[in-house]
């Protein structure tokens, strides 16, 4: 595996040229890759039932194919269906209907890695992971920048015909603009996976939320808790995202950069990291893999539980006070504007 970035310079986009892409499920990552194949020049086809992603597709100048019929037609069918969709959707609509020589993406390798989607003899499957979330690959394409991408090759996939196609398709997405790097499936899985559960999603909003309570518990008003330890969250990752954590510390204060030191250690302790470790064991092993399936397969009732619960916590309700209180206060300048 090549540990060199490629960058548009070094990627021929001849393999994806006269290949019927179908990008199917239209959601925000779904139409993110339509909509910069089309506009990098690709012949791009539109699998999508008949719904709200539909009608996007149609405003977007698409014209919409059943998921069988795009299948039927295309070179390359790219799953941009959520992770536990991928194992339904191909068996019945997708991989009877392929042609042999053609080739399956999946832009996160989940459903490859375990087994939720197995290409049979002949089909190829590839991946390519923009790392951004659909609006931003979309924003930054136009803006004349690009999301970094991690591909892969998958079952089936040889390196030397399949390679060049995903740096071909990473490159249309707009990846080559900001670097795209090789991995495996298991890498970009696992590390995802681990990723959300442990900063991005699980430890960012589980953190914000304890300590937004441990405040109001003490007496704090739940507004300024909130300002404290969700609202200034977006001013530290930003600082993080343009340079780094050494740069972060250099533009907070001293007392915010030594509270920084002494305290963090206390909070990510020999406990946390040893249940980081525990967590990501699950993964690799894939017990957290078996879990989330058997979650989807029974209709995913503890999932629609959480979010009810967690839509309701405190630290939500301060939240949409805050943001209520600041567009009123902005609305007679808005007014004052229009005059």
């Amino acid at each position: 595996m090549n540990e060199k970035a490629y960058f548009d310079a070094d990627i021929d986009d001849g393999p994806i040229h006269n290949k019927a892409i179908a990008i199917v499920g239209y959601g925000a990552q779904g139409r993110a890759h339509a909509l910069n194949l089309r506009d990098s020049g690709c012949q791009v086809i539109v699998g999508q039932r008949p719904g709200r992603g539909f009608e996007k597709a149609v405003a977007d100048g698409f014209s919409p194919l059943a998921v069988a019929d795009a299948a039927a037609i295309a070179d390359v069918v790219c799953l941009m269906l959520p992770d536990e969709r991928h194992g339904e959707i191909y068996s019945a609509e997708i991989d009877g209907n392929l042609r042999d020589g053609c080739v399956v993406l999946c832009c996160h390798g989940f459903s490859l890695l375990y087994r939720q989607v197995v290409p049979r003899d002949g089909i190829a499957a590839i991946l390519v992971a923009p790392k951004g979330a659909g609006h931003m690959v979309r924003s930054a394409y136009e803006e004349g920048s690009g999301v970094p991408c991690l591909v892969a090759l998958g079952p089936g996939a040889e390196r030397q015909r399949h390679f060049p196609l995903a740096l071909a398709y990473a490159r249309a997405l707009g990846g080559g603009r900001a670097g795209i790097l090789e991995t495996t499936l298991a890498e970009e899985t696992e590390t995802d996976l681990f990723g959300e559960q442990v900063v991005l999603c699980g430890g960012v909003s589980h953190l914000a939320a304890a300590a937004f309570e441990t405040l109001v518990e003490a007496g704090y008003r739940e507004e300024v808790a909130w300002f404290e330890c969700v609202h200034e969250l977006k001013l530290v990752v930003d600082l993080i995202h343009r340079g780094g954590l050494a740069s972060m510390r250099d533009h907070i204060s001293n007392t915010a950069e030594y509270g920084d030191y002494t305290r963090g250690p206390r909070i990510v302790d020999d406990h946390v990291r040893q249940t980081m470790r525990e967590i990501l064991a699950e993964i690799r092993d894939g017990t957290f893999a078996r879990e989330w399936i058997s979650e989807t397969a029974s209709g995913g009732k503890f999932l629609e539980q959480m979010r009810e619960r967690h839509g309701k916590a405190p630290v939500e309700r301060a939240g949409h006070a805050v943001h209520a209180m600041i567009a009123e206060a902005r609305e007679p300048a808005r007014q004052k504007d229009q005059h």
